[in-house]
């Protein structure tokens, strides 16, 4: 019997400029940079790791600069918003502190959760909700340690087809918990970041002409019609963690006979993982829970210095050159050479 996912592993965007990405996120957020590496795919191009403190799974964003990159738009077969879990009575905290930086917020309900909506500098929709998570925060990041984000609370998926994907989110031990409107909620038995909402494009409760609740952003996306376009400010993929190796051969024998698109089990030095594409058009990653971020680095050291994949270290002067440097709050310049 294969073993179900625990939760969510990590999320990826594509973003625009690196240093305005570290700025919010590190800063203006507090998580903490836990990873300064390259994109596998092309290693002069950044990897941005964040999370809490020691990087534990499911506190991690990561992030791919490409500051030459369009703008993507949102639109299905898309993941439209990562949410992360903060205490459940530092939502005014938080909306004082996006105000006062600039930043549009809006304060909504879903189902019974309270949250805050925004965007990051690149245009990738953001979400606070007012959730326990029993995850250590980092406590020495720009925000006091009480209100602090204490990881990933879940995605928003909207699907081509929702019963595809609904049908793989079962496949890796998700639930089907409740319905509000257009919005699924499927939950994973886990500690944590256990969430992936599914907007189901043809229900129809008679909210409205369109059948879209003016509260639910990605209800807007559907009325502005049209499909997404992959770029700058969109969500690459969400990550569900497996206990090990022989889990992803197991869940890639399983989808290869089921015909759903399935890459073969890869090597991210972090963690060994594979790639799904689900009928729906979701993009679901599979990674293993070991070695970690901590593979390379100790917890103090996390973030301090460009970390390379083995198979790429006799390349470091010239990957180091092309990169561009990047100041971390609290920390010296990173730049080629640190």
């Amino acid at each position: 019997m294969l073993a179900d996912a625990t939760g969510i592993h990590h999320v990826t965007a594509m973003v625009g400029d690196p240093q305005a990405n570290v700025d919010f996120y590190a800063d203006v957020l507090g998580l903490r940079l836990v990873k300064r590496t390259v994109n596998h795919e092309d290693v002069l191009r950044h990897h941005l790791y964040y999370g809490n403190g020691t990087g534990d799974l499911g506190t991690l964003y990561t992030c791919f600069p490409y500051p030459e990159e369009a703008p993507g738009r949102r639109g299905p077969p898309q993941l439209t918003a990562t949410a992360f879990a903060v205490p459940p009575d530092a939502l005014s905290y938080w909306r004082d502190r996006l105000a006062d930086r600039g930043v549009d917020v809006e304060r909504h309900e879903r189902f019974d959760d309270a949250l805050l909506r925004f965007a990051d500098p690149a245009g990738t929709r953001v979400e606070l909700v007012a959730a326990d998570a029993p995850v250590e925060p980092y406590g020495d990041g720009t925000v006091p340690r009480e209100v602090a984000i204490r990881g990933v609370h879940g995605v928003t998926a909207l699907p081509v087809d929702p019963f595809q994907t609904a049908s793989v989110l079962e496949t890796l031990g998700f639930e089907n918990e409740r319905q509000d409107g257009r919005r699924v909620r499927y939950r994973v038995d886990g500690p944590h970041a256990t969430v992936v909402d599914v907007i189901d494009r043809g229900h129809d409760d008679g909210r409205d002409d369109a059948g879209v609740d003016s509260g639910d952003a990605d209800g807007a996306d559907l009325v502005a019609g049209g499909f997404g376009r992959e770029g700058v400010g969109t969500v690459h993929h969400v990550a569900v963690r497996v206990p090990d190796e022989e889990t992803l051969f197991a869940y890639h024998d399983l989808f290869r006979e089921r015909d759903v698109s399935v890459s073969r089990v890869r090597d991210r030095h972090y963690f060994r993982s594979l790639y799904v594409r689900e009928p729906g058009g979701i993009l679901f990653e599979l990674a293993t829970e070991t070695p970690g971020v901590r593979v390379d680095e100790s917890a103090s050291e996390l973030g301090r210095r460009l970390v390379l994949p083995p198979w790429a270290e006799r390349d470091r002067e010239m990957i180091e050159d092309q990169l561009p440097p990047i100041a971390v709050p609290d920390q010296p310049l990173l730049g080629g050479g640190d």
